[in-house]
């Protein structure tokens, strides 16, 4: 014997090559590719009798259920789990659940959309100049704020010409979406009226929207403000509120048939830092996610039309941030392409202490690890430097 050494398979195919490589046999192969991955998944608020019976079932199977050590002489009514196994072991769970008449039948249809969503996940993005492919590359969104108070570039494009100047930039570097946003929403900033909002950014897209080949998206919360740039030209919403702030966004967007980014926010730019706490993070973004993408399909937007954004920034501490970064795979199971916007942000500063103009190398590390975590589009400032990054990731990730 030579050595022994450990296996990281990132993708599927690579499994498969190794196994190969090594001369196993196709049948074989075909036979363990769902053995590969051992997957935990959480599973909230299960009553007592329930987890006890799912704990017995995956034991039985080789996999194994994490759970309160209450649940077992049901002292606590329910609790979260966490079901830890093979895709083949949990999907084996799913079957025998289904052949019980015991309120299971529904935790088995999670489960196997949860699978699903991990499996996969939308690969492109219909806009009216040209559809997003996902999954050949990931995608930059430049930022292009015509507003004279952004934390990062506030008062460099008020002038329109250098607005659309610098768009037509952003293009010949490499960015695949431009995001036009007329009201900042750094901590602490107050709301814009409507009308300025439109004098600000309805010149610049429509003129920028005659000048690139990518699409614009409209970086807004309000309905009003939406549909006058999609008219100018826009193709994209991004509401930093999910849907939330002004319910009448959703049938713009599902009207016009556009895509639309769903972020988290805790609160308003206004006051999102002034309490900045969560029970359990990654929940309460999953939760009002889920609340934003039920909006959205309820008003009738296409559900592959649908990004969501967990919200770096928006009501967020420094070690929040950094925990969305790291565990940002968890959102895939909510089967909608990621986007993420890190760039410039203070938690950046905060760590390296850096300011403003000194942010540029923490952009590039964060957004490099969102990309391993699974993020499809990046919102950046400086979109050169970010699509070699973005690149040379992505030659990693995918060979």
């Amino acid at each position: 014997m030579k050595r022994v050494r450990f296996l990281q398979f990132v993708k599927l195919d690579e499994a498969i090559y190794e196994m190969r490589r090594i001369g196993v046999d196709p049948i074989g192969i075909e036979s363990m590719r769902e053995k590969i991955f051992h997957l935990n998944l959480k599973i909230e608020g299960i009553n007592c009798r329930l987890a006890n019976f799912l704990k017995q079932e995956m034991v039985l199977l080789g996999g194994d259920v994490a759970m309160d050590k209450r649940i077992m002489d049901c002292s606590v009514a329910a609790s979260d789990l966490i079901l830890m196994g093979t895709q083949n072991q949990i999907k084996a769970l799913t079957d025998r659940l289904e052949d019980h008449f015991n309120g299971l039948q529904g935790v088995a249809v999670r489960i196997r959309e949860c699978l699903k969503n991990l499996e996969s996940l939308p690969h492109t993005i219909r806009c009216k100049k040209k559809v997003l492919h996902l999954d050949e590359k990931t995608h930059l969104m430049g930022i292009l704020n015509v507003t004279p108070d952004s934390f990062s570039d506030g008062g460099l494009y008020m002038d329109p010409d250098k607005a659309i100047s610098h768009g037509i930039e952003l293009a010949s570097h490499g960015a695949d979406i431009i995001d036009i946003g007329g009201e900042s929403t750094r901590p602490g900033a107050k709301p814009l009226s409507p009308d300025e909002e439109v004098r600000r950014v309805i010149p610049v897209i429509e003129t920028l929207a005659a000048e690139v080949e990518i699409p614009i998206s409209i970086d807004t919360y309000k309905s009003f403000i939406a549909e006058k740039a999609i008219e100018a030209g826009a193709e994209m919403i991004n509401d930093i509120s999910g849907l939330k702030f002004d319910r009448k966004m959703a049938h713009v967007a599902a009207n016009h048939d556009v895509p639309v980014v769903l972020m988290h926010i805790k609160g308003t730019p206004e006051v999102m830092q002034l309490d900045a706490h969560y029970d359990c993070l990654l929940t309460d973004i999953m939760e009002y996610l889920e609340q934003s993408i039920d909006i959205a399909e309820g008003a009738g937007i296409d559900a592959r039309q649908i990004i969501i954004d967990p919200g770096i920034g928006f009501g967020k501490s420094v070690e929040d941030n950094l925990k969305i970064i790291r565990h940002l795979a968890e959102l895939k199971s909510l089967g909608k392409p990621i986007l993420l916007g890190p760039s410039r942000k203070s938690f950046i500063g905060k760590i390296l202490n850096a300011d403003m103009d000194q942010r540029d190398e923490g952009t590039l590390a964060s957004i490099s690890a969102a990309i391993m975590n699974g993020a499809n589009i990046l919102r950046v400032h400086d979109v050169g430097p970010a699509r070699k990054a973005a690149q040379l990731v992505d030659a990693i990730l995918r060979g």
